[in-house]
């Protein structure tokens, strides 16, 4: 045969006996050869995944403009034969390497978790008999049957019968959806209520679910963090490769040593390259995550922290996420002479708690909830709910007498009842227009008189709905306090999701996705920056929206926790599932809450910012610091004819300035009050010109070693070295504060670890382990100076950060 691939919801036009033609199948089933035959052309039930070879994906840690770098800083030394230099460097590729893998592994748990969430078997007819199969051997054109409770294995549409299906987590619907003779089913739904048979129109990848699967395949947000990081790489390799080569021109010029110029390359290299600036954003974060751990939230995508202080749009799902996902009862309106308890307890009457029924369900914890009295009632007979007439009946004893009970569709019952006056019709009539355009479910509610089943009375209505969570709309008001514009995504219906939109705070601007798909994609964005939300839309829908806003320079968060929501959260910078999202949803997500509720969102984009601040600081320190290093090397150079810095020397540096600024993890900042973006441009700016006023504060410091001092070459490239370390001490201190740097108090780990530093290199500077020695009152008249020159620097500091837009 033929292979047929079209959308699922295509076949909902055609009919039964089309769709049997159309996959060369007959109601009597497919038989052994047939089946072998479409597992051959379709491929079996289940999602491809092709899986990574952990050892290559390790390795390609190693290659990249960061790495080689690095790497020739590595070669060059072993030329030199400087192993220990080249062991370093070594050391601080494979800590990168390890800490980027090990954080980047966990790519496919999304695709594994919805393969586990396929079902394991299914009731297929074949060559004329009933069996179970298992659910990945299903293929197009098998007739199969769906009852209670089954997950459906594969696309199908309805032959016979009706189906009451939860397809919550695939569409967002919080409300179970009655599924007729012809309709469509669909893959990873669940039948709540009746039985089927139907005909499979798509399996695996091909189905309604499957799509959802490759999506989250797919997707995956464009990695800000290596864009930050190549981009201050670029500018400081501009800096220290310029400086290099105008230094080893004029070495080969004067006949150098080969040698010598190559540890010219490579002392700027390592003077120019941030080696620490992987593992620094790493543990930053993960201090970050930590914290965030012990507040309720798991970070599984440590780069989504640092990426959560520039989210300007928050897109959020309703079902589950700002509601609760359980079917309520949210009003009662009864009609004389009924009060609102009779009412509630004939709808309790009417309902049955074996049945699992999502409505009935609801029902009875509210007749508990308002202690509604049912006792003296039996129940006799029970009729569930039936599509085909929209109502449940009971017949009900109390004290001998019989009463008919029953609840269901308003434009159903209330024509039943015999005993409205046209008063009581307007007043039901009016609360169910209020109820739908709420986007509220409405049931009528009827008894009937004693022993006279056929003259019902009009008892009440009732109003369903899934009601927000209690902290929903406190979250999405300081959301907006801090910049972040709320979005709705549902696929919901549209009265809904502006009822729940409007409750929370979002506002009413919802529309449907296809209002806007005519438009050109600037008129797209801008559409869907000034709505509220978009309602009735699928999986595939959010995603692309979600891409929508990044492509137009947006950072995106999205909130979910259905299947649905699993390619958006895995596309956003920072995606989070509530703490009652399905497995998927989590595995997508890089944010998981493991605690109830949706207010602890706020203080994890409050924690990112700080993070961002953090970050900040350990950059323009950085930058600083090349500047002052390749200004000192080369202008020592041409005054010299020498390097003022060993290749020892400048290793020794790096410890100190990369690594140990680290405690910078928990340094006390504050947050901003908007979203915080990476430009570099004017960063690079900044540190530039501020790091030019530390080139002339070492310049000073060199310029009295050697003239007021007259200390030999050893001695001065031991003096240089303390100068930059101290430096870069006092700078870090400096910079931490956009401000004046004694604004706030730095956090204890940073004040401790930068005492701790300038007491070691004291030492060393004294001991002449290592380096050439010092005496003690040069090493601490040197610390006041620089102590009073960082003091002077911060002047200009606060005028040059707030020029550039970083005050």
């Amino acid at each position: 045969m033929n292979t047929v691939v079209l959308p699922s919801l295509d076949f909902k036009e055609k009919s039964a006996d089309e769709t049997f033609t159309l996959f060369q199948a007959s109601v009597n089933g497919l038989t052994a050869a047939q089946t072998a035959e479409r597992l051959q052309q379709y491929g079996y039930n289940e999602i491809s995944e092709k899986k990574k070879n952990p050892v290559l994906d390790f390795l390609r840690r190693y290659w990249g403009p960061m790495p080689w770098l690095l790497e020739l800083a590595m070669v060059l030394s072993i030329l030199l034969n400087r192993s220990l230099e080249a062991w370093i460097i070594l050391l601080l590729l494979t800590v990168n390497a390890c800490i980027g893998f090990f954080h980047a592994r966990g790519s496919q748990k999304a695709v594994e978790l919805l393969k586990q969430r396929l079902a394991l078997h299914a009731r297929a007819l074949r060559d004329g008999q009933w069996v179970q199969i298992a659910a990945r051997e299903v293929v197009p054109g098998d007739v199969l049957t769906i009852k209670m409770g089954d997950v459906v294995p594969a696309d199908a549409k309805i032959l016979h019968s009706n189906l009451s299906i939860d397809e919550s987590a695939l569409t967002g619907e919080s409300l179970p959806v009655e599924k007729q003779e012809g309709d469509v089913i669909f893959s990873g739904s669940v039948a709540r209520r009746g039985e089927v048979r139907c005909l499979v129109i798509n399996t695996g990848a091909n189905t309604f679910f499957g799509k959802t699967a490759e999506l989250v395949k797919v997707a995956r947000p464009k990695s800000h963090q290596e864009e930050i990081a190549l981009a201050i790489v670029k500018y400081m390799m501009y800096l220290g490769i310029s400086a290099s080569l105008v230094v080893s021109a004029d070495a080969a010029l004067a006949k150098q040593p080969l040698l010598t110029i190559l540890t010219f390359i490579v002392v700027f290299l390592l003077g120019a390259v941030p080696v620490a600036l992987p593992a620094v954003l790493t543990i930053v974060q993960a201090a970050t995550g930590l914290q965030l751990s012990r507040e309720g939230v798991l970070v599984t995508r440590l780069e989504s922290i640092e990426d959560a202080a520039s989210v300007s749009v928050l897109c959020m799902d309703k079902t589950g996420t700002i509601t609760l996902n359980q079917l309520s009862v949210v009003e009662v309106e009864a009609f004389a002479p009924f009060a609102a308890a009779d009412a509630v307890r004939v709808a309790a009457l009417a309902s049955r708690a074996e049945g699992m029924d999502l409505i009935d369900s609801a029902i009875l914890e509210y007749a508990a909830e308002q202690n509604v009295d049912v006792q003296g009632y039996r129940q006799d007979e029970f009729t569930p709910f039936n599509p085909a007439i929209r109502r449940t009946e009971a017949l009900v004893d109390c004290h001998g007498a019989q009463y008919r009970v029953i609840k269901g569709a308003a434009q159903v019952v209330i024509p039943m009842c015999s005993k409205v006056s046209n008063e009581t019709l307007a007043l039901a009539n009016r609360h169910v227009e209020e109820f739908s355009r709420k986007g509220n479910r409405a049931l009528a509610l009827a008894i009937s008189e004693p022993d006279k089943p056929d003259e019902l009375q009009l008892a009440g209505l009732l109003a369903l709905a899934d009601p927000p969570r209690p902290d929903s709309a406190p979250m999405i008001a300081e959301m907006k306090t801090l910049g972040i514009k709320p979005i709705v995504l549902t696929g919901d219906a549209l009265p809904i999701a502006r009822e729940i939109a409007q409750q929370v705070g979002i506002g009413s601007q919802i529309s449907r996705l296809q209002d806007i798909e005519h438009l050109q994609e600037s008129d797209r964005v801008k559409a869907v920056t000034q709505s509220d939300g978009f309602a009735e839309i699928y999986p595939e829908d959010k995603y692309q929206l979600v891409k929508l806003l990044q492509a137009a320079g947006y950072m995106v968060a999205m909130t979910g926790d259905g299947v649905n929501d699993a390619p958006a959260l895995k596309q956003a910078e920072m995606g989070i599932a509530v703490s009652n999202a399905t497995d998927v949803a989590k595995a997508s997500a890089s944010v998981v809450l493991t605690e109830p509720g949706i207010q602890v969102i706020v203080r994890a984009v409050e924690l990112s910012r700080e993070t961002y601040q953090r970050m900040l600081t350990w950059v323009i320190n950085k930058v600083m610091k090349v500047v002052q290093v390749v200004g000192l090397l080369t202008l020592c150079y041409f005054w010299l004819h020498q390097m003022v810095v060993s290749l020892l020397g400048i290793s020794l540096l790096i410890f100190a300035n990369d690594f140990v600024t680290m405690s910078l993890a928990t340094d006390n900042v504050k947050h901003t009050a908007s979203p915080n973006n990476w430009n570099v441009r004017s960063i690079m700016t900044a540190a530039l010109f501020t790091g030019l006023l530390t080139v002339l504060e070492g310049m000073l410091c060199i310029v009295w070693g050697r003239l007021v001092l007259h200390l030999h070459m050893e001695q001065l490239r031991t003096l240089t070295l303390l100068m930059l370390v101290f430096t870069s001490q006092l700078n870090v201190l400096m910079v931490r504060e956009r401000r004046s740097m004694w604004a706030s108090q730095p956090g204890r780990a940073l004040s401790v670890s930068a005492a701790l530093v300038t007491i070691a290199y004291v030492a060393l500077g004294i001991s002449g382990y290592l380096v050439p020695a010092l005496p003690l009152a040069v090493i601490l008249e040197m610390l006041a100076f620089l102590a009073c020159c960082t003091a002077l620097i911060d002047i200009p500091k606060r005028f040059i950060f707030a020029r550039n837009g970083l005050a």
